[in-house]
């Protein structure tokens, strides 16, 4: 029996017993040395060689992630860890860095209980090392920290002991200010040092040290800097191995999934708690009825179709059972349950809750699906931090191939939910929206790799429409005149807005009015009587219903609905999509016969009057922003704040950090295609940047008239603005 064998066999006796299982997620900025990480936690495991480990990326299984030397899709592998003399069953999920595939952390933070916070010593926290946090505290997923790279500091910068202990002081006191501020209310969970929850150690040399291992083995900083200068890595290695610290620190501070869904089923269940399935899950008991979260979809072979990676929060699933899907609202039959061994999955027969699964046989499924054996309320929406921002189009270069292309864009929409595949009706045209330039290369040349030949547009940017002040009412006539809408348009509360993007409001269409809201809407600026009567929300605009009493409102609600969010999907100005909009439905005049008041009568009778209050309430477009952090040695500063401004980003913050300056400053997504090679060319290759998404700034006044033409004509619109008066009745 191979060691892959006896891995697996040993997993599988560890399936059963929760107390001594470990769902964890190692999660960091781009290049702080993830994946290097898991390959020596691999290696334990006897998964892949010690000698290539650090070297080998085995959870960058994609040919794309060896090439590009980053990780692209979350990566799922089990293995055993034994510590105090019991054997630990560690379910790990290696994520990626970069800002373009967050939405690959998003989910992989639903299926796990813990996290292992990776962080460069060089360059301490960063963006992309805040929001990972942040997205883990906001799962309720416990975090200990390994500061990485430790060599670096002590090789490159000359650092001696006291020093280093300042560095390390520094990255875990910012660490905890994050926690402390999104922790779960009533649990401490920042990291300290004696206790062993933070490590530090160098990924790629596979040594890791914590102070409870010093005052074990009696090395001391001292010694560590001793065997870096000495180039004896490789016997520090041998006495504090990367995964026996690292896995120890798992074992001892990240929650087995009986004290972890205490306190995460109440933040991702919303159902009762108190019900049959509410306390299942909150027991994590096997024999109660089997809730799935689905949190990924891949496919990995052809032949045996798509892979749904679920975390099991209740019950038991076997091979062949017949399941629920919730949102897909179907029955399919599960066809395996494998046990992720990186690329490969080893079949089991019955797995119960507390595991991370892969599951084949459910077609309907998608990232976010909840799975029962019968209908249950399903778990929380998963919140991806930000949305598709730049939009390509799509064609197959033969005619032949176009019913493939629109079963592959569905495919790839579905594998990754933070990508948008939509057909232009105007145009024709297929469009691939995604978080970035890079995302949608990546995407790309996948399905070009797939064998699909297809021409790609050079990328555009998804622009969002707003209004200024506020217009209306105006009355909307359906075209029998039977029946009326009186309508007007206002900017969204700010407070309110920034609530629905963060996640805090719910989006929905909400026929039983918004009392269990009220309160929070009130407290966030919103008028007593507006924020009781909230109807639908959607995509960051909201819909107030201030009628009262008027006879088969009832019955048009879903109508009203539907012409509502056609208009928030299609501005005035350019149709690109609407945010920050509140539409109040003042008062209302209906037929009282149903076949008066179809579809056809309804739809412009409240589209007409949303657009007309939209062109008189200063209409503008704004511009998806990010962030952007540059270091540079200071010689190149000047070439980097022209090219900033070239770009009309804008210099927010300058500060020194060692003999590096870092540059913070913003960037419109819309200038930022062809910065990375901009930017090596005029620091000659010696800037360091990452970015992160900012949400929308108003598009300088400047340029308005010239983006919303360009808009116009490439989506085939008439040249001129329509006005007001088009769309009131007279």
């Amino acid at each position: 029996m191979g060691r892959q064998e006896q891995v697996a066999e040993k997993v599988k006796k560890l399936v059963g017993k929760p107390e001594q299982i470990r769902n964890m997620g190692i999660v960091a900025h781009i290049d702080h040395g993830k994946t290097t990480l898991s390959d020596s936690l691999l290696a334990n495991a006897g998964l892949i060689s010690i000698e290539t480990a650090g070297k080998q990326l085995a959870l960058d299984f994609h040919e794309d992630e060896q090439k590009r030397g980053i990780t692209i899709n979350a990566a799922n592998v089990s293995m055993v860890h034994e510590y105090d003399g019991r054997e630990y069953l560690i379910n790990l999920i290696d994520t990626p860095g970069h800002v373009d595939f967050g939405g690959d952390v998003t989910r992989a933070m639903r299926a796990v209980d813990g996290v292992v916070v990776v962080v460069c010593s060089v360059e301490g926290v960063m963006p992309q090392t805040k929001t990972v946090l942040g997205q883990a505290l906001r799962e309720r997923v416990r975090p200990v920290v390994l500061i990485n790279k430790v060599d670096r500091l002590i090789n490159e910068l000359k650092l001696n002991d006291e020093e280093l202990q300042k560095r390390f002081l520094k990255i875990i006191a910012e660490i905890n200010r994050i926690i402390q501020m999104k922790q779960p209310d009533g649990i401490d969970w920042r990291v300290d040092v004696n206790d062993g929850s933070v490590a530090f150690g160098s990924g790629f040399h596979k040594w890791a040290i914590n102070v409870p291992y010093m005052k074990k083995t009696g090395i001391t900083f001292k010694d560590i800097i001793d065997y870096c200068r000495d180039e004896r890595q490789k016997e520090l290695f041998e006495k504090a191995p990367a995964y026996n610290i690292v896995l120890d620190m798992a074992v001892r501070h990240l929650p087995d999934p009986f004290m972890a869904q205490k306190i995460r089923i109440p933040q991702i269940w919303k159902g009762d708690l108190e019900s049959e399935i509410g306390k299942s899950m909150l027991k994590c008991d096997p024999n109660g009825k089997l809730a799935i979260m689905i949190t990924n979809i891949q496919t990995f072979d052809k032949r045996e179709g798509e892979v749904a990676t679920g975390r099991i929060f209740s019950g038991t699933l076997q091979e062949g059972q017949e399941v629920y899907l919730i949102g897909a609202k179907t029955t399919e039959r599960v066809h395996n349950i494998g046990i992720y061994m990186a690329a490969s999955r080893e079949r089991a027969q019955s797995v119960p809750a507390g595991n991370i699964v892969g599951i084949t046989g459910l077609r309907h499924a998608f990232a976010g699906e909840t799975v029962s054996t019968d209908d249950i309320q399903p778990f929380e929406a998963i919140k991806h931090v930000s949305e598709p921002v730049v939009t390509i189009a799509v064609e197959a270069k033969n005619m032949k191939d176009l019913p493939r292309v629109i079963e592959v864009l569905r495919q790839t929409a579905k594998e990754d939910p933070t990508l948008r595949a939509e057909i232009d009706e105007e145009t024709g045209e297929h469009l691939l929206s995604g978080m970035g330039e890079l995302h949608l290369e990546v995407i790309t040349n996948r399905i070009r790799e797939g064998g699909l030949e297809i021409k790609t547009s050079p990328p555009i940017v998804v622009y969002r429409e707003t209004v200024q002040s506020s217009f209306g009412p105006v009355e909307g006539k359906s075209p029998n005149k039977h029946n009326k809408f009186q309508i007007k348009v206002e900017p969204l509360e700010p407070r309110v807005y920034q609530a629905i993007v963060n996640g805090d409001i719910k989006e929905g269409r909400r026929k039983d009015r918004s009392k269990d809201l009220r309160a929070q809407l009130v407290e966030l600026g919103m008028e007593n009587e507006e924020a009781k009567r909230l109807i639908n929300i959607y995509h960051g605009n909201i819909m107030v219903d201030r009628t009262k009493g008027i006879q088969h409102l009832d019955e048009v609600m879903e109508l009203l609905f539907d012409g509502f969010e056609q208009v928030m999907k299609k501005g005035a100005l350019a149709a690109e999509p609407m945010t920050g909009v509140k539409v109040t439905l003042e008062d209302a005049t209906l037929h009282e016969d149903a076949i008066h008041r179809g579809p056809a009568q309804i739809y412009p009778a409240v589209k007409n009057p949303i657009y007309a209050c939209i062109l008189r309430s200063k209409p503008v477009i704004i511009e998806p922003i990010q962030n952007i952090y540059i270091d540079v040695p200071q010689d190149y500063m000047g070439n980097v704040t022209r090219e900033l401004q070239r770009r009309r980003g804008m210099v927010v913050d300058i500060q020194q950090k060692d003999e590096l300056m870092t540059i913070e400053g913003k960037i419109p997504i819309g200038e930022s295609f062809g910065f990375s090679g901009d930017i090596r060319s005029v620091t000659e290759g010696h800037a360091l940047w990452s970015t992160e998404n900012a949400g929308f700034d108003k598009l300088p006044s400047e340029l308005q008239q010239k983006v919303i033409m360009q808009i116009r004509e490439r989506k085939g619109m008439k040249k001129e603005l329509p006005n007001a008066e088009e769309y009131m009745e007279s």
